[in-house]
């Protein structure tokens, strides 16, 4: 039967995984950002309480409060106080396309080709083990998250790419793969995914699943690296190119 980490769980895991480094608001601040931009926290969403949250991201409750208070202040988020009250996403589009690019501009050529290296050793890694792992179920499972996507539509396309790699990483049945691919996703994914926002990408994303789905399908492995691979590779070669765009329309 299909297995029971399913990927919206994994997906949230990853926003809400320990923080490496200092534990610095700064940091609890951009990783909520990112999860805002990204999509995977959506407008109206409810955050975790303070304590709760500081609790989940390994740090003082009064650094997850100063990184609440930076992204009211640029307008992410809002608080509403008494019964049912909270911290709420606000999900205008308005807005992001800045930050986005912002994340791209702050990213070294350098960086970003590292990233890609670092993570094709990941993600592939984690394509060649479920191709050798993974059931009938898990490969229908599979195709079902490519089916459900719009990939017409960047938000959707985005959530996808997570959920699809957090799953592959799932059905590698190895604790650390998972476990460093929900790392990866909540530090570096929403900068490597910032290509969903073309529409060229968008349809690559779909046919690079696919093709990886039928890999995994056919116990190939080897396929299901090179595969998973070259889109990563093609994502990165994007992120460049826009990095270079942006630099000579400054």
């Amino acid at each position: 039967m299909p297995r029971l980490i399913r990927p919206s769980a994994l997906t949230r895991g990853a926003v809400f995984a320990p923080l490496g480094g200092s534990g610095r608001a700064g940091l609890v601040e951009k990783r909520l950002t990112d999860a805002i931009v990204l999509g995977v926290l959506a407008h109206g969403e409810r955050l975790p309480r303070e304590a709760d949250l500081a609790q989940s991201l390994g740090v003082a409750t009064v650094t997850a409060r100063e990184a609440l208070e930076s992204l009211r202040d640029k307008g992410l988020i809002k608080t509403v106080r008494g019964r049912g009250g909270g911290s709420f996403v606000i999900g205008h589009q308005a807005g992001r396309a800045p930050l986005a690019d912002a994340r791209i501009l702050e990213t070294s050529s350098v960086d970003l080709r590292d990233i890609g290296a670092y993570y094709s050793v990941i993600g592939a890694g984690a394509a060649e083990q479920a191709a050798e792992h993974a059931s009938i179920d898990d490969v229908e499972n599979l195709r079902r998250i490519v089916g459900i996507t719009d990939f017409t539509e960047e938000g959707s396309t985005r959530r996808s790419e997570m959920n699809f790699h957090l799953e592959l990483a799932a059905l590698s049945l190895s604790a650390r793969l998972v476990r460093e691919e929900m790392r990866f996703q909540a530090e570096i994914g929403p900068i490597l995914w910032l290509s969903t926002q073309d529409d060229a990408c968008r349809s690559a994303s779909r046919s690079a699943h696919l093709q990886i789905v039928q890999a995994i399908g056919n116990v190939d492995g080897e396929a299901a690296r090179r595969l998973t691979t070259e889109h990563i590779t093609a994502t990165v070669d994007w992120l460049i190119e826009a990095k270079c765009e942006l630099e000579r329309g400054r």
